[in-house]
Order: structure tokens, then C-alpha cells, then sequence
């Protein structure tokens, strides 16, 4: 049995557990184990309150809500409970469960863990309200439920684990817990898998022994002095001293990962997404008729040349205008279905950039002006100022374009929205400071809906571009660098052939499902990942 652990899981729309990238990461990988009939469990946190609503003013300023929604209504809650000690006293942990039915019905069960209870203290309680939020004792708190209390739900619950996959290092003081179960660190070292999904420095948590001993109970003291020589322990060079095997999330994440810890062996497996969660229902018959099989092994995808020309465009104009009228009902701005329509959708954090396309507006209305439109979300973390910051910088790009280059911001990005944006739109754009993209998977969502990229080569794209092909490259640099490069390319290339060239861009539509769609899947990713976990339960069963 393989036990999945992160902070965050996306795995249906109407449960808001989940942040961002990493989290629908994980909860596309639960849903491909479902449909192979994989023994995976998943296991992480409750949030009461979701990760946060957003709402937006009309200068683009965030305002943050906790999300309304009914655990009830999607989870199951266990009878069981389990207790462990955090903070010197007595916690009780609820565990709820999602059933994640894959295609043949094999169920992968996600068991979340709950201390939002009236038995425990308040900062207790705090720690399954929302996601991410609090001070580092909260984040403390967090991830020793998550980490020790997890390994123990699990133990509570009768699972046999072979392999504990820590996906990023909030789970990794479950390392602690099996040290102090097996006290062989050999063993735990054959049983567990660490992936790291960041390139930024403030990623690799840290946190003093003091706080440590704070938070955890007495009978880790001992284990954190072996742990913890200097008085600082990182959570990630935990994991990597303690996994036997680690990975980044792209080959470029690689590189960079092995210059932060050079002391460490570590490999890469590139991120994909879940072919039939991001596929729109149009181009899913699309792919039923012309590519058999794709279902169940989306690598078939390589067969979509087949598609008829007229049958492609007709099911793009489709979810095109599913977009359109989404963005009317909910922004009151009505985009024209047969302009060039370019998409950015992720995180609002600085180092995603998504000002840099209005870099330069007098250029970007000159070369846009009646031949293009822009369909912008993304949520800002409450503390993260430069990203709230990059949000009223659009807002403000979008008063003074006006109707020359109409531009649309939609307000509370979550998974429903990226559905319709990822099939919606005819580019996806990616402008990120490079080597900091650890992998993104928004681009290979498009890439299934026949949409190309336009983006920075860093983390994913350095595989998946294929100049002309498969979508544009723009060159790194600094901001202005990127942004002349941005224009050059949508003057001079990408403009062009849509409005000129339609046999081309038909042609570049089908080879992003061919040659990324095929490839940037979590079918392929899980089975890269399970060559890795049967060797280790292969290791740990003799």
C-alpha cells in the first residue's frame, strides 16, 4: 500500500481544500491510482473554512472570505478517532474520508484529518480552519497533524503501509513517527519517497528546536537531538536525508534542486495532470471517436493527427464560447469569440509575473487593438502584498485599455474556473521569473483541450516546447526583456497565424494533444512513480 501525504488535495470542485498547484497535483495522481487500480490512500488536513473566497473591488484590490461549504455533503466522517499530544495537551483528531471512484470502480480512499473539535484547546482547533494561514507555530501545528498524526490514522485504520510518499516537506515529520515505531532509520529510509515541488528558498521551511520541542511530544525530544545538531531543523533536507528517493518535478526543477542541495542524490519526474478531469467534454467525444482507448491510456493520445479539421475547430468554438458566456455572466464584459483570446490563469504571486504582458500598454495596444483579448485569475496568498499588488497593476491595465485590448480579471480562481479557461481560450500564457517554475501543470491542461502555449521556457515547458510546433517560446530576462519578447512573438507569429493561416494553427492545435497531451499526463507520471515504489516494496518485504 502507498500512502500519499500533502497539505492540500484537489479533488473535486466543491470541496476547497486546496490552494493551488500542488494540490490538484495530488488529487489527479489519487484519481489516476483510482482508475489503475493502484493501492493508494491519501491523507491531509480538514479546512473548515477552505483555503479563502475572493473577492475583488473594482481597482482590483483582494478581499478575503472563508469559503461556505458543508464537509458533510462530500465526506464521509468516520466513527474513529485517534489522540496524540500536541503543545503539552491531549488532542483529538476527527477523520473524515472521500472515496475517489476510478473507471473500473477501484475506490482510492483520502482520509482527512480534523481537530476543529470542542474537546481541544482554540490555537488546536485553528489548525483544520483554514489552509495556510496562521503564524509559524500554527504551520508547526499543522504539520505535526498532518505527519505524526497521520501515520497514526493510518495505523488506527489497519493499513499496512509499504511506501509513504511526502509530497513536499509539510509531511515530513512523519519521518519522526516511523523513527520512533521501527527505531531502525535504515528501514524508514527503504520506506518513504520525497518530492519536492518549489525552487524557492522560503519553501524549504525551518524551524528552531525550541519551537520543535514547543509543539511535539516529549517522546520525540530524543529523536530531534540526533535530528537537530546545529538547533535548526529544515524540513526538506529531513526528507531528503531520510527517503530513498527523492525527485524534483521537472528536469529543469532538477537542476536547480541539485544546486540548493548538492549533497543529495536527486532525480525528476515531470509533472501531468488527469487527461480526463481537464479534457472538455467536447474534445472528450472528439477523442472517443477518433483515438480509441485514450481513455485508459492517454499516451494513445499520439494518434489525435486523426482528427478532422472541421470536428476540431467546431468543438474548440464550443468551450470558446461556454468561456465567453461564463465571463459575461460574471464579470458583465462580452469578449468576441472570433478574436485571438489569450489566458493566465495561477497563483498571483510575483514571481509568476502576469503584468509582464502589460509591460508596455502603448505597444500592447498597437499590436492588440481589435485582434485580441485577455482572460485573467488568480488568488493571492492574504500575506503575499507584491502579488495583491500585481492584481491592481492588471486592474489598472484594464482601465486604461479600455475597449482597445479588452481585458477580463475573474474573481475566486478555483478548479471550475480553470476547466473552463484551460479549453476556453486559444493561447495559455506563462511568463514566470526564471527557474523559478518548478514544473506548472496549467499549460499541459490546455494542451488536452488543443490549446498551445505561449510561455517562458522554464519548468515544464523546456520539455514540451517545440518551437512552431507544439506552441512559442519567450525569451527569460528581466521584465522588459520578456515583455518585448512577448510582443515580437504575438506580432509577428502567433497574430498572424490564427487570423491568417488557419490550416497551421489547426495543425499546432493537434500537435500540443500529440505530442503534450500524450506525454504531460498523470498515467505516464504514476507509472514512473510506481517503478520506484515497487522497488522499495520489494526492499522492504525481504
Amino acid at each position: 500500500m502507498i500512502a500519499i501525504f500533502a497539505m492540500e488535495v484537489g479533488v473535486d470542485p466543491d470541496i476547497p481544500t486546496y490552494c493551488g498547484g500542488l494540490g490538484i497535483l495530488v488529487g489527479d495522481i489519487l484519481k489516476t491510482a483510482a482508475d489503475m487500480g493502484l493501492p493508494f490512500v491519501g491523507v491531509s488536513l480538514m479546512y473548515h473554512e477552505g483555503y479563502l473566497k475572493q473577492k475583488l473591488t473594482d481597482d482590483g484590490e483582494q478581499i478575503e472570505l472563508p469559503e461556505d461549504w458543508q464537509p458533510a455533503t462530500k465526506l464521509q466522517r468516520l466513527d474513529k478517532r485517534i489522540q496524540l499530544k500536541i503543545c503539552g495537551e491531549p488532542v483529538v483528531v476527527g477523520i473524515w474520508c472521500y472515496y475517489v471512484r476510478g473507471m473500473t470502480g477501484h475506490v482510492v480512499p483520502i482520509y482527512f484529518l480534523d481537530t476543529n473539535l470542542s474537546k481541544n484547546s482554540e490555537h488546536i482547533r485553528e489548525a483544520t480552519r483554514r489552509l495556510y494561514l496562521g503564524d509559524k507555530k500554527c504551520r508547526l501545528i499543522q504539520e505535526t497533524l498532518l505527519g505524526i498524526g497521520g501515520v497514526k490514522v493510518l495505523r488506527s485504520l489497519g493499513y499496512n503501509i509499504d511506501v509513504y510518499h511526502i509530497n513536499e516537506s509539510h509531511a515530513a515529520l512523519l519521518i519522526l513517527e516511523l523513527i520512533r515505531e521501527l527505531r531502525d532509520t535504515k528501514l524508514v529510509r527503504k520506506k518513504c519517497v520525497f518530492t519536492t515541488h518549489t525552487p524557492l528558498p522560503t519553501g524549504h521551511e525551518e524551524y528552531g528546536v525550541a519551537l520543535l520541542k514547543e509543539v511535539l511530544a516529549e517522546e520525540y525530544h530524543p529523536i530531534l537531538q540526533t535530528l537537530v545538531p546545529d538547533g535548526v531543523l529544515n524540513m526538506s533536507r529531513l526528507a531528503f536525508t531520510y527517503s530513498a528517493y527523492t525527485n524534483a518535478v521537472s528536469k529543469r526543477h532538477a537542476e536547480v534542486t541539485r544546486e540548493m542541495f548538492p549533497e543529495f542524490k536527486i532525480d525528476h519526474i515531470t509533472n501531468g495532470v488527469h487527461s480526463l478531469s481537464w479534457t472538455c467534454d467536447e474534445f472528450k467525444s472528439l477523442f472517443d471517436r477518433y483515438v480509441t482507448g485514450w481513455r485508459e491510456d492517454p499516451r494513445r493520445l499520439v494518434d489525435a493527427d486523426r482528427i478532422d479539421n472541421d470536428k476540431l475547430w467546431t468543438a474548440h468554438m464550443e468551450a470558446k464560447k461556454r468561456l465567453i458566456d461564463f465571463v459575461h455572466k460574471s464579470c458583465g464584459v462580452k469578449l468576441n469569440p472570433n478574436v485571438l483570446t489569450i489566458g493566465f490563469a495561477r497563483r498571483a504571486t510575483g514571481y509568476k509575473r502576469a503584468y509582464v504582458v502589460l509591460e508596455d500598454i502603448n505597444r500592447l495596444r498597437a499590436i492588440g487593438k481589435g485582434k485580441l483579448q485577455l482572460v485573467f485569475a488568480g488568488k493571492a496568498y492574504p500575506t503575499d502584498y507584491d502579488g495583491k499588488s500585481m492584481i491592481r497593476k492588471i486592474y489598472k491595465g484594464i482601465h486604461e485599455l479600455k475597449d482597445d485590448v479588452k481585458i477580463v480579471y475573474i474573481e475566486n480562481y478555483d478548479m471550475e474556473v480553470a476547466q473552463l479557461m484551460v479549453a476556453g481560450v486559444d493561447v495559455w500564457l506563462n511568463t514566470p521569473r526564471p527557474r523559478l517554475e518548478a514544473s506548472g501543470t496549467s499549460g499541459m491542461k490546455a494542451a488536452h483541450n488543443g490549446v498551445p502555449s505561449l510561455s517562458v521556457l522554464d519548468g515544464w515547458w523546456v520539455e514540451g516546447c517545440i518551437e512552431g510546433v507544439t506552441g512559442w517560446s519567450i525569451e527569460d530576462g528581466d521584465d522588459r526583456r520578456c515583455a518585448n519578447s512577448l510582443y515580437d512573438k504575438l506580432e509577428n507569429v502567433v497574430i498572424p497565424t490564427f487570423y491568417g493561416n488557419r490550416a497551421k494553427w489547426l495543425q499546432v492545435m493537434k500537435n500540443t494533444i500529440i505530442r503534450n497531451a500524450s506525454q504531460f499526463n498523470t498515467h505516464r507520471l504514476i507509472t514512473e512513480y510506481m517503478m520506484v515504489f515497487d522497488r522499495l516494496r520489494g526492499q522492504t518485504s525481504t
